[in-house]
């Protein structure tokens, strides 16, 4: 059996905050005992920036030149020279994120995988074997929420935005027996919402000439991230949730409630190389012939069969709304 390292966090969700340590085990199987030159561990946290030259519009060779960001750089020795016995061997370990002996100007962003924007965190442990052995090395990446100190009390102010759709706020053509028939679809959804609170709002649909195919929820990501002087944005689909299937009835409330995915998702962040934003489209498709001979189109892409609200979300971290009834 060759040598296998592994790397076990003391929590499942693999979930910390920069305040408290990040504690586990490190793993060592072996079918014989070895000899190393010490046991160290390396935390990192940094935000990957990427700006792919398609999409972006400017030429194919700015990709992948930005440079990441470094929120965390942190080496730890866990154990000095020595031998580990054959067996399974358990070395617990414990580093602490935020040195409160330093100033603590910077900042943890959240943990964030987008499709230009990454904010990623990761535990690395060597094993130090000399010249004559290869170093054993196991990674394992672990989530960074906000300090419970920086988060905020509940319950967070609704702001809930009304919305209309009609034929005339379109800005992309649609059927012609759509503009001249016309539809009307009203509602309100929150902008504002907690990362642990579902998106909600409700939806009615009042009048439309055509039946109605579905009507969807899309959650969208905005990444901006700075390069050179320009400013390089991309809109990408992170969710999309359905609240009806097929034609609905007139006048008819329809809730929507549209849970967050935690690792595509964080708290609206404006700093100044990058920006995560988010947004939220409500769109209605409409039954017609056109809609049956193109089933797979892009969701995000403007059809004449469609019809679509886009609105600006932020997202916060908030408190539980229970530990903070037990705070106060």
């Amino acid at each position: 059996m060759s040598t296998k390292i592994d790397l076990s966090l003391s929590r499942p969700n693999r979930i910390y905050r920069p305040s408290e340590p990040l504690e586990g085990k490190i793993l060592v199987k072996s079918a014989s005992s070895i000899s190393h030159y010490g046991i160290r561990m390396a935390i990192n946290g940094s935000v990957n920036l990427q700006v792919r030259g398609g999409s972006a519009g400017v030429i194919e060779s700015f990709y992948g030149v930005v440079k990441p960001i470094t929120i965390l750089s942190r080496t730890l020795e866990i154990r000095p020279s020595g031998k580990i016995v054959s067996g399974t061997t358990e070395i617990p370990f414990s580093i602490t994120l935020r040195n409160p002996k330093e100033d603590n100007s910077e900042r943890f962003y959240e943990t964030f995988h987008g499709t230009n924007i990454s904010i990623q965190y990761l535990a690395t442990v060597d094993i130090m074997r000399g010249y004559l052995h290869k170093s054993l090395s196991a990674t394992v990446e672990f989530i960074v929420e906000s300090d419970k100190a920086d988060l905020l009390n509940p319950p967070i102010s609704p702001e809930m935005v009304i919305f209309y759709i009609t034929q005339d706020t379109q800005r992309y053509p649609i059927l012609p027996e759509l503009k001249s028939g016309g539809f009307r679809i009203t509602g309100r959804i929150s902008t504002q919402c907690s990362m642990l609170e579902p998106l909600s709002g409700e939806l009615t649909v009042e009048a439309s000439v055509l039946p109605i195919c579905s009507i969807d929820i899309h959650l969208l990501r905005v990444e901006s991230v700075l390069l050179g002087e320009k400013i390089i944005t991309e809109t990408s689909l992170i969710q999309t949730t359905q609240i009806a299937d097929g034609d609905v009835c007139r006048n008819m409330t329809l809730p929507i409630y549209v849970v967050l995915p935690r690792l595509l998702t964080c708290p609206t962040v404006l700093a100044g190389p990058f920006s995560i934003e988010f947004k939220v489209a409500i769109v209605i498709f409409f039954q017609s012939e056109l809609s049956r001979l193109h089933p797979k189109s892009d969701p995000l892409t403007p059809r004449l069969w469609m019809a679509m609200e886009t609105l600006p979300l932020e997202l916060v971290r908030a408190r539980p709304y229970a530990s903070w009834t037990v705070e106060s």
